[in-house]
């Protein structure tokens, strides 16, 4: 059911934020989040050649459910480049791996520089549509391992939009919303809830089926289905997608 969530805040026209929106638990939580806070959310979706493409159909069904209007749907191939489990069949999505192991080096489903290309890109949008901020749902707690996703490359990148945009020569810089950053999964879990998020619209999975269903045994069906159970919730979406 359609919230709008976009309609309610006083004064959000004056208050835009470019969010991207994966479809997957974080990012929906952080749109919700934005709403919550009164932005008026721009929501920004990169179609990057992923393997995992259903989470763009959820960012399309999450967006709807938030009464998100704006929502840009990007098609950027970072397939080209490969290096990644994420744009390249030839790399296995890793399976079954322990919670150590998962805590332990970067996987190759890291895409190389990914959230560095996805907030230029957020950047670029911001400026066009005037918004005075970018949300992102990067996390630093339970993650895979990614360097792109730590409070320093957040801080790194709050730079760059000062130094290398219009908006923040002109005093007027884009600010870089991370709340999500120093959470646990359980917390999100818990934060999406609260915010009355249908976490049902949402996926993680890095390796799904061919119809979306979620194989329940890569790191990101792991991490999602340990941050419903510490949080004493059942996944809507029962397979841990």
């Amino acid at each position: 059911m359609k919230r709008d969530l976009a309609e309610a805040a006083p004064g959000a026209a004056a208050r835009r934020a470019v969010v991207l929106l994966s479809g997957g638990l974080d990012s929906a939580t952080v749109a919700a989040w934005a709403l919550r806070e009164g932005w008026a959310v721009t929501a920004l979706s990169i179609d990057y050649g992923q393997r995992h493409r259903h989470e763009l159909a959820a960012a399309t069904a999450v967006a709807c459910h938030l009464g998100i209007g704006d929502h840009v749907v990007l098609r950027v191939d970072l397939a080209a480049f490969g290096g990644s489990a994420l744009v390249d069949g030839t790399i296995p999505v890793p399976h079954g791996r322990t919670d150590e192991a998962i805590a332990v080096g970067i996987p190759s489903t890291y895409v190389p520089a990914r959230n560095t290309v996805f907030l230029s890109l957020a950047l670029a949008l911001a400026e066009a549509r005037g918004a005075g901020a970018i949300a992102i749902g990067v996390n630093a707690i339970d993650y895979s391992g990614y360097p792109d996703c730590r409070p320093e490359f957040v801080e790194a990148f709050r730079r760059v939009a000062a130094l290398g945009t219009r908006a923040g020569v002109e005093g007027q810089s884009i600010a870089i919303l991370a709340p999500l950053v120093t959470l646990s999964k359980a917390d999100i879990v818990r934060l999406a809830r609260e915010l009355r998020l249908d976490t049902g619209l949402t996926t993680s999975c890095y390796d799904p089926a061919p119809d979306g269903g979620a194989c329940g045994d890569c790191d990101a069906c792991r991490l999602r289905a340990a941050g419903f159970a510490a949080a004493g919730m059942v996944d809507p979406r029962a397979s841990g997608s």
